[in-house]
């Protein structure tokens, strides 16, 4: 059966992703964050094919367990049984915590993903993993770049991989160049197991959701938004910037990196001569000097 118009574009992008950003070497041993959510099952399916072809790379399924209330893991479960990837599921109540530390005038995200990514980094130690796999796709990138730039005034988005601050994992968002849009419809096709969640994305009226909508917005105009703004964040000219540190770093790098070529010297431009002035300016030499 031949794959969607959807299937072919994630496959291909997240294999190139793995390429450019050198996210998997043989030897890795993976921690698959699996929050029950459209992204992160996709991002197991996609790499459960992958790994297939690539000799000395294991995943490992996580979920967690946040004991919310309605709870229902079974599908999840299910679905997991049938993988060829081992899986565990996990139970810690960051619900109560989250909902018992903040109002619901205060957006539960921030506070929820923490407590979740500690619990995962303990249990990649404890499996033995030195990644992460976390499922954050190209919109969570651009609206995590809009957020810090109109309410938090810096520039910052998301990147492909980074070492934890205690250098012990190295967290790793393969579909991080991938389209939500993709993502969902690659989900409905495949009839992934989606589990609700009553903690991120619940609440009304969260400035993520406004992001969103403005990309949908700018979009109407210019279809290719999305992806111009995503080709823009590896598209930096540190020099034309306000970040005096960055500029500093950037004018002392190594050789290798972006080398300096030599500009050919601009041709001479035709000059503009003053016609008025305050004060007399010698701009020709005088008559009948040389």
């Amino acid at each position: 059966m031949s794959r969607s118009p959807a299937a072919r574009r994630l496959n291909r992008q997240l294999r190139q992703t793995l390429r450019r950003y050198e996210l998997l070497s043989p030897g890795d041993r993976v921690l698959v964050a699996v929050s029950g959510g459209k992204d992160s099952s996709t991002l197991l399916h996609l790499l459960e094919q992958v790994v297939r072809a690539e000799r000395g790379i294991e995943l490992v399924a996580v979920h967690l367990d946040q004991a919310q209330p309605g709870y229902d893991g079974a599908p999840l479960v299910a679905w997991l049984r049938q993988r060829s990837v081992p899986f565990e599921i996990l139970r810690e109540d960051t619900y109560s915590v989250v909902t018992d530390k903040l109002t619901p005038a205060q957006t539960y995200c921030s506070l929820c993903s923490r407590l979740r990514r500690g619990i995962l980094y303990t249990a990649a130690e404890r499996l033995g993993c030195n990644k992460l796999a976390l499922g954050h796709h190209r919109d969570d990138a651009l609206e995590t770049l809009l957020l810090n730039l109109f309410y938090a005034g810096r520039l910052q988005a998301l990147p492909a991989e980074y070492v934890t601050d205690d250098g012990r994992f190295r967290v790793i968002r393969p579909l991080i160049e991938c389209a939500e849009a993709d993502i969902a419809a690659y989900a409905a096709e495949q009839a992934l197991p989606i589990l609700p969640c009553s903690l991120c994305g619940s609440q009304p009226g969260l400035k993520r959701e406004a992001m969103g909508r403005l990309l949908d917005t700018l979009e109407r105009d210019n279809p290719f938004v999305r992806s111009i703004m995503l080709n823009a964040l590896g598209n930096v000219t540190p020099t034309h910037l306000l970040d005096r540190e960055l500029v500093a770093a950037w004018r002392a790098r190594p050789a290798d990196v972006a080398p300096r070529g030599l500009t050919e010297p601009r041709p001479q431009r035709a000059r503009a001569l003053p016609v008025l002035g305050s004060t007399p300016l010698l701009t020709d030499p005088p008559a009948g000097e040389p």
